[in-house]
């Protein structure tokens, strides 16, 4: 079910005063509901983002490969995350060429990887061609290449999302807007 802004509010709170970090504490929370609107959407920890009111350090929109690598990091230095996708069987879905790498890619996956991200280690589980592309040049065109099937990533990165990261909850919906306190 499609939800727009008008089913929730975002308001920034003033940052904890902290001697090691400083951050900025997000809420939100829904509102002006309505029979439709009543559909539970159960977070991981079995907390129901619905009632009352909920506080996140971090809120990332969009579960492509950005947002999966974004919210996942985030949740594994402790910040309490939320995940707001328009569809949660839609993440880790890959374009109609699933492959991961290349010339320029390949790089960006190697450092990924490096950080412990996920798209190196969802690679490894549904790989099942892997090439370096330009073997007969000089090793800065060189790339690492891999065809990844596309069920296999996406079920996996799925899973690790939705079942193995704590700190991190998911919902269903659909960001058109910020709404900002005055104050800050």
């Amino acid at each position: 079910m499609r939800r727009t802004l008008q089913h929730f509010k975002t308001c920034i709170k003033p940052p904890p005063i902290s001697n090691s970090i400083s951050y900025t504490k997000t809420s939100i929370y829904h509102h002006n509901s309505h029979p439709k609107t009543t559909k539970r959407h159960k977070s991981r920890n079995a907390q129901d983002v619905w009632d009352g009111q909920e506080f996140y350090d971090i809120i990332v929109i969009g579960g492509g490969h950005a947002g999966c690598e974004a919210c996942a990091a985030s949740a594994r230095m402790g910040a309490k995350t939320l995940l707001i996708t328009h569809k949660k069987s839609s993440i880790g879905v890959m374009s109609c060429n699933p492959s991961i790498g290349g010339i320029g890619k390949g790089q960006l996956v190697r450092e990924i990887d490096a950080l412990d991200g996920l798209m190196a280690r969802m690679t490894d589980k549904a790989g099942i061609h892997y090439k370096v592309l330009n073997q007969s040049r000089g090793p800065a065109v060189r790339g690492p290449r891999a065809q990844v099937d596309r069920v296999l990533y996406r079920t996996a990165m799925q899973d690790e999302i939705l079942n193995n990261t704590p700190n991190l909850d998911v919902i269903e919906a659909s960001v058109e807007d910020f709404l900002l306190d005055d104050d800050n």
